[in-house]
This record gives C-alpha cells, sequence and structure tokens, in this order.
C-alpha cells in the first residue's frame, strides 16, 4: 500500500486535501508546522515538522511513498525551505512528489513568487524521485477580499484578466490525482497541470460580479506602480513583500494570467467554479 502524507494540513488546501483522501478511505499521514495544533489528528499519524527542519522533515516523511508538498509560507528564505524539505524528502525515500506550484511560473514571470516556484520545480526535477506540478492560478475565492475596508480594491492591475481558480476546486484536482497515484490507475508522474477557474475576468469585473452577487458594493481603483508603492507603505513591508504585493497586479496587467484552462475537469469530472457560482454556493 502507498503512504500518503498531505503537508499544511491545517491550511485551507491541505486540510481539505486531507479530507478528501480520508474520505475515500485513504490513511494519511499529517504534517503540520504547528505542535499545538497537533491534536486535531491521529497522534499515530501526525508528526510536527518545519520544511527548514532538515532532521525532523526526515523523520516525518520516512516511509512515506507519495507526498502532496504544499507551497511553503510566503518569506523571505521560502526558496531555501523548499530545497531542505525536498533533500529530506529524497533522504527519506519519498517517491513521488505533488507539488503546488503557480501559473506561468519561469524565472521571467513578473510575479516574484512564481520565479520561486520554478526554483523549486528544478530542484524536484533534479532530485531523483518522481514529480508532478499543479500550478494554480491566483485564488478567486480571495480576490474579492483584495478590497479594502471602502470596498475599492486598489493596485496596478490594469485592464488584464486573471483565470484565477477557487482553491476547493485546487483541492479536488490534487486528490484525483493523489487517488491515481494511490490506486495505480494512471500515472501523472512528470505531468504539470495549470489549475485555473473557467474564464478569465478583469479585476473590474470581479469586483462588479461581487456586489452583484454579495450586495456589498466593490470597485476597482488602477494605481499605477508609485502610487501603489506609496497606498501600502503605511504598513512598513519588507522589500520582498512589497514586491510580491506590486507584482500580484503588475502579472495581471501584463497578461501573463489569461490563461484558462480545462485541467480541473479534465482530473476531476467536473467544470471549475465561477466566481458567480461560489458567491451563490
Amino acid at each position: 500500500m502507498t503512504t500518503i502524507a498531505v503537508t499544511g494540513v491545517t491550511g485551507h488546501l491541505g486540510a481539505r486535501v486531507a479530507a478528501g483522501l480520508e474520505e475515500r478511505g485513504i490513511q494519511v499521514r499529517h504534517l503540520l508546522r504547528n505542535a499545538a495544533k497537533a491534536d486535531r489528528f491521529p497522534a499515530a499519524r501526525t508528526f510536527v515538522a518545519e520544511y527548514g527542519a532538515a532532521e525532523a522533515a526526515r523523520m516525518a516523511l520516512t516511509g512515506v511513498d507519495l507526498l502532496f508538498m504544499v507551497s511553503a509560507a510566503e518569506s523571505e528564505d521560502r526558496l531555501e525551505q523548499q530545497h531542505t524539505f525536498i533533500d529530506a524528502a529524497a533522504a527519506a525515500g519519498v517517491r513521488h512528489v505533488v507539488y503546488t506550484s503557480f501559473l506561468g511560473a519561469s524565472p521571467e514571470a513578473t510575479f516574484t513568487f512564481a520565479r520561486t516556484h520554478f526554483a523549486t520545480e528544478e530542484y524536484l526535477k533534479a532530485s531523483g524521485m518522481a514529480w508532478t506540478f499543479l500550478r494554480d492560478s491566483f485564488y478567486l475565492d480571495l480576490l474579492p477580499m483584495f478590497a479594502r475596508e471602502d470596498g475599492v480594491i486598489r493596485g496596478p492591475g490594469g485592464n488584464g484578466r486573471v483565470g484565477a481558480v477557487i482553491r476547493d476546486d485546487v483541492a479536488r484536482a490534487a486528490v484525483a490525482v493523489l487517488v491515481d497515484e494511490h490506486a495505480g490507475q494512471r500515472s501523472h508522474a512528470g505531468q504539470t497541470y495549470d489549475l485555473t477557474g473557467p474564464e478569465a475576468l478583469t479585476l473590474a469585473e470581479i469586483a462588479r460580479i461581487t456586489s452583484e452577487e454579495t450586495g456589498r458594493e466593490l470597485s476597482y481603483h488602477d494605481e499605477t506602480v508609485p502610487e501603489a508603492r506609496a497606498s501600502r507603505a503605511a504598513y512598513d513591508p519588507p522589500e520582498w513583500m512589497m514586491r510580491a504585493w506590486l507584482s500580484t497586479y503588475t502579472a495581471i496587467a501584463a497578461g501573463e494570467l489569461e490563461v484558462v484552462s480545462s485541467a480541473v475537469e479534465d482530473l476531476t469530472g467536473s467544470p471549475a467554479t465561477s466566481l458567480r457560482d461560489y458567491l451563490r454556493s
């Protein structure tokens, strides 16, 4: 029997993937960073391991065949943490890693974290383990939350479109891949899947649809990059975080996230969820 480990099990994505597997009768090894939350899960199948803690990660992954690796929390040393965790997985004998990457991952990507995801993909390819990459677009269920208290989404996104995806659809796709691998019915090794919603929307359209469906009046204000920096300066973020915030919008403006794929439906058998349907559910 294939032993599956799922990371980030107290987060939105990892929790749903673990639950989806267990609903299908597949026991999961739960990996989490916060020991205080470990009592939510069966003690015999729960391990605490930071991505950057090599020995703890290796011990947590010993005996695991198939690993669902949610990308590490956003930080300045995110890439180093992920490399340490990948090294630990290889040393522990993990056979296959399913990694949550980002749409358009590339060293030239506008979105700064997409560059980190690309470097992680390359590191996984060189690890000797089999790999599958789930390249998620931005999360559609989070984009309306970019609006501030005045109901305005502000950023240098221009009229660019984004084929953003609901997080539950990412989880459904991940479960489908892991179930296939567990059952030995279909191999996804060496495959990259672009996970998107069913349509590409502008930020103005996202604001309008959210207003229509929720009754909360939202709008979009297209900032210049200097304006965006100034409007976020009060938060006093480190420069790596500021660049990430701004490039969330400039990547949309550049047209790099217009992609709409059928991968969610191809993997799960049911279509990706639109923003309007999500808000109505």
